[in-house]
């Protein structure tokens, strides 16, 4: 059995970069590692509804937090046996974004913290009710909103296909995040955390690894 690790983080902190990164290490070292990436676009229907509604397509949908939190946890629903297929099959799976993303944004939208009661929600929703497979280590991308905010505007700017959403174009939305985000690991929230970046959060992952 095989360890699952969540990468967490802004968007434009740099998810995917650090994903390929890791995979790239982890298997010069003979780490048998795959990839996964949340939420799921173009494969999965809840993840493509939570995109459109983020758009400003299906209503009032996105107005409700519970209810764009519900559509993105359905979505890795769908994929709880395909994860517990590749921990079967693989040391090392890496989740570009899993539950806390769901956690550190729920709360950002209701203003509670990471002690709140969409964060408990959250929690028993995905770890309990749909029993997908709790991450052995949670990664947190230690970079600024300021930043990350930056490079999804660069990234907006140079590919159409990849306009902000409504969570992208909200400077205090995605500051708050952060914040919930740096409670979640404080409080070693479902598992261990590190907060690191480049280097170092290459090294804390494959560390992680038995």
């Amino acid at each position: 059995m095989g360890i699952l690790v969540a990468i967490e983080g802004l968007d434009g902190a740099g998810k995917n970069t650090i994903v390929r990164r890791i995979r790239a290490e982890a298997a010069e070292r003979g780490i048998a590692v795959t990839t996964t990436a949340f939420p799921d676009y173009g494969r999965s229907i809840h993840a493509d509804l939570a995109a459109e509604a983020l758009h400003g397509e299906h209503g009032d949908v996105r107005d409700s937090a519970y209810a764009m939190a519900l559509l993105f946890a359905l979505d890795r629903r769908n994929s709880r046996e395909a994860l517990l297929t590749a921990l079967d099959s693989h040391d090392l799976v890496l989740c570009d974004r899993y539950v806390a993303s769901n956690a550190a944004y729920s709360a950002a939208r209701l203003d509670q913290g990471a002690d709140g009661d969409v964060v408990a929600w959250v929690r028993d929703l995905e770890f309990g009710r749909f029993a997908l497979p709790v991450p052995d280590h949670q990664l947190l991308l230690g970079v600024p909103p300021e930043v990350a905010m930056e490079r999804a505007e660069g990234r907006a700017a140079a590919d159409a296909a990849r306009a902000k959403d409504a969570y992208e174009r909200d400077a205090d939305l995605q500051t708050r995040v952060y914040r919930r985000y740096l409670e979640l690991a404080e409080a070693a929230w479902a598992s261990p955390w590190t907060v690191a970046d480049g280097d170092a959060a290459v090294t804390a992952v494959l560390e992680s690894v038995p």
